[in-house]
């Protein structure tokens, strides 16, 4: 086994004569109700993995598999994942930091920035590898941390340098482990560190922190021991609850055998004014204390600078620089860009960090819980740390825009094992359709019924198929195993028996649409129902199934000879009274049929609620960019004289920007500032924001619309991509922080702020990075650089665009 060897000098050895702390349990067991943290991350990373045979597997060309994420905001190291992906195992860790004029906690009373460590010559990020700047408000302290993981082992790696500004500070490491993917049942302990025996090998260690639930351990390592250090339960007998006065006056080694809610504390040297210290921290994981330590020990031992190498994939080393050089579509995207390319960087990074490291292909949502600094730990949950399949198209088709071949290959050959089979645990209904939100492992969390979520699959393996991705044989196989049944269930629906759902499904109506909180007819969900259908009539004959062909054709044909008389008002409340509605409990939109209540906000008239999903339409190829329906609904989708309530645009420094619909709720209060469903509650003053992707989504159509008009002169053409260039890639762009990654949602300076004090196109606490919206910024990119709109289906336009 390599050992971890410690050289110590100065004042880190003459705090070895230091009285050790008591040996005693910290009172107050099991401490506050546990939160997540600020779901607005400014970083997030992981190992580069390479796949073997298509999975992820130790011994192929980058080693040992590392199964460790982590995520940064306010400047602090906050979710850190080990395990599954959604296994989050810290809460946070920060320093707080006295000073000679009071005590200062990093992230509420500093400012920060984020900066990636390993750019190329342009800024470009090359990996996910970060060097985060906090600094205190006052002036009185800056500490830059190095954050990154160890890409063979367990392990992730914080490298410290803490400056005193102005005067003495004395900083104190606050880790909050949330062991589990929970923050109660945690037990801790804390060590000084210590000169002596580890085995047959005498090392000088330095200062140590434990945590475990059940037969998962955390174990801090660092290069220096601990001045002091202590364990507790938050809220009572943690360090920062003591630093109160200023001084850390209750010590305990130990949380004793009751779990709770813990923070682990160890205060550093102090620091003279004009002065610095650093120190490095390596935390690793493992099935037991022994094995987490020795993930740690062995990132020492290898060097962290060399780790970082590895990291990165420098020289000989396999890592981010190789999956980066391996994506030959990247270059032409960067071109189409406005930051020279700093952002289709950034993205393309942030979409392969969200895979999971042990079912390949499994594409999350967003490392992040939603608001998480509300939101209650006590229960394991996912937050957006799982697999939708209409978010997980997104990414894959993303992803082959890219040029990757791998990943959107893996993601298509995993999922069937999200899709609704006669082997489902607990089904005893129809099959074909795939699951709302699972785990990446499949485990079933939600189980509403969403026809986009089941069509996207199809969909994707045809663009995979068409692209030489997906040979024939293997789609004839998926046919017969994932694809049939799907389209299937298009066709014939059924009667739904999994949990609590036992709905009758006849498609297009769908139980959900692609915002999860609304039943019928909807202009987005049935687009993706028409295109997934005429995709697998494609499958269908390839594999010899003409008569299902047929089925699948003769459906998409009905849906599609429908889709204005179920969805397209000609008696609106809105302008002349002609657009799509956002959806409608039955097949007449004028009959102004109140649609469901939903995230605290009142029911109304479907006429009332206007939403972007009638561009889908256009994107699949169902309708032409120039059809006179969907012409006539944009002034409405655009009016920005409506009521705050209705209304759907903000332009926010010149960018067009969107929420999903009127009446949304699904966002911080207007009226008091505070987050989304606070207390598990839905709240009146609750109000959805702008959601970025749908910049890129206008942008997809104003290409379509361009590209639809007749023969112009090149140069004309030209001027006019680059204003969507200009307009809507830009736009995109600027939504960006600075970590370089996009949100879910961001503020559109309507009602209260003050909780947040967010700058009008800021992203809010929702979820940032979210998947889709990275996925959206680089599919526009392809789409400018081909002049063609990348999730336009060929035989669908062919049949139907008019």
């Amino acid at each position: 086994m390599r050992i971890f060897q410690t050289l110590l000098a100065g004042a880190a050895a003459a705090a070895l004569a230091l009285p050790a702390a008591a040996q005693s349990v910290a009172p107050g067991a099991p401490g506050d109700t546990p939160t997540w943290v600020n779901a607005a991350k400014t970083g997030a990373g992981a190992s580069y993995e390479a796949y073997v045979d298509g999975q992820y597997g130790d011994g192929g060309p980058t080693g040992d598999v590392s199964r460790v994420w982590f995520s940064i905001a306010d400047g602090v190291l906050t979710e850190t994942m080990y395990g599954l992906i959604h296994e989050a195992q810290i809460r946070q860790m920060r320093f707080a930091v006295v000073t000679e004029s009071g005590l200062s906690v990093e992230g509420t009373d500093t400012t920060s920035r984020t900066e990636y460590l390993h750019v190329d010559a342009q800024g470009r990020p090359l990996s996910p590898a970060y060097r985060i700047i906090t600094t205190d408000r006052q002036g009185r302290y800056e500490i830059e941390k190095r954050i990154y993981t160890d890409p063979d082992n367990q392990s992730l790696v914080v490298r410290v340098t803490i400056k005193a500004l102005t005067g003495e500070v004395t900083p104190y490491l606050l880790l909050e482990p949330h062991i589990a993917n929970t923050g109660v049942g945690d037990i801790g302990s804390v060590t000084v560190g210590r000169f002596g025996d580890d085995g047959d090998v005498q090392v000088r260690h330095g200062g140590a922190m434990f945590a475990s639930e059940g037969d998962t351990h955390l174990a801090l390592e660092t290069d220096r021991p601990f001045v002091a250090a202590s364990a507790g339960f938050v809220g009572v007998s943690d360090g920062l609850t003591d630093l109160a006065d200023g001084r850390l006056d209750h010590r305990y080694d130990s949380t004793g055998d009751q779990g709770g809610n813990i923070m682990l504390t160890g205060q550093l040297d102090t620091i003279r004014a004009g002065a610095a210290l650093s120190q490095d921290f390596v935390i690793g994981f493992g099935a037991n204390r022994r094995a987490a330590r020795v993930e740690a020990w062995n990132s020492f031992n290898t060097g962290l600078d060399e780790v970082l190498r590895r990291f990165n994939g420098e020289g000989d080393h396999v890592g981010w620089e190789d999956y980066i050089a391996s994506l030959d579509q990247l270059p032409r995207l960067a071109d189409q860009s406005t930051d020279g390319g700093k952002l289709a960087y950034a993205s393309a990074l942030m979409l392969k960090v969200q895979e999971d490291r042990t079912h390949a292909g499994a594409l999350i949502a967003s490392l992040s819980n939603p608001w998480g600094d509300t939101v209650d730990a006590t229960s394991s949950s996912t937050g957006y740390k799982a697999v939708w399949p209409r978010d997980f198209y997104q990414v894959a088709m993303a992803m082959l825009a890219l040029g990757d071949t791998e990943t959107p290959l893996a993601a298509f050959r995993y999922l069937p094992q999200v899709q609704v089979n006669a082997q489902t645990p607990g089904n005893s209904g129809a099959t074909g359709w795939f699951l709302q939100k699972t785990h990446v492992d499949g485990e079933i969390e939600w189980v509403g019924v969403q026809l986009d979520q089941t069509a996207m699959p199809i969909m994707l393996g045809w663009k995979l198929w068409k692209a030489g991705l997906v040979s024939d044989a293997e789609m004839s196989r998926m046919y017969g195993q994932m694809i049939k049944p799907a389209a299937d269930f298009l066709v014939d629906g059924g009667t739904v028996g999994l949990l609590w759902n036992d709905r009758e499904i006849t498609p297009p109506w769908t139980q959900q649409e692609r915002w999860e909180e609304q039943e019928g007819y909807s202009p987005s969900t049935t687009a993706a129902v028409i295109a997934g259908l005429v995709t697998a009539a494609d499958i269908a004959r390839a594999s010899g199934d003409e008569t299902s062909a047929a089925r699948y054709l003769a459906a998409a044909d009905d849906y599609e000879s429908k889709v204005e008389a179920r969805m397209f008002t000609t008696d609106g409340e809105w302008g002349d009274g002609r657009y799509f509605v956002r959806i409608t409990r039955n097949d007449n939109p004028n009959d102004k049929a109140p649609i469901g209540e939903n995230n605290g906000q009142p029911a109304m008239p479907e006429d009332r609620i206007v939403d972007g999903g009638f561009l889908e339409l256009v994107r699949y190829g169902v309708r032409a960019a120039t059809a006179d329906s969907i012409v006539a609904s944009l002034p409405e989708y655009d009016d920005q004289t409506r009521e705050d309530r209705f209304r759907v645009r903000y332009d926010v420094n010149g960018v067009p920007a969107f929420r999903r619909y009127g009446n949304d709720g699904y966002g911080e209060q207007a009226d008091t500032g505070g987050n989304y469903g606070v207390g598990g509650e839905m709240h009146a003053g609750q109000r959805g924001r702008l959601w970025p992707f749908f910049t890129g989504e206008r942008g997809h159509y104003e290409l379509a619309a361009l590209m639809a008009m007749p023969s112009a002169d090149a140069g004309w053409m030209t001027s006019q991509i680059d204003g969507i260039r200009q307009t809507y890639v830009r736009g995109m762009e600027s939504f960006a922080n600075g970590g370089l990654l996009l949100p879910e949602q961001a503020w559109d300076g309507v009602g209260d702020d003050t909780a947040h004090d967010y700058r009008l196109g800021q992203g809010t606490n929702s979820a940032t990075p979210l998947a889709w919206t990275h996925a959206e910024y680089l599919k526009l990119l392809r789409s400018l650089a081909d002049r063609v709109v990348w999730d336009r289906y060929e035989p669908v336009e062919a049949r139907y665009a008019r």
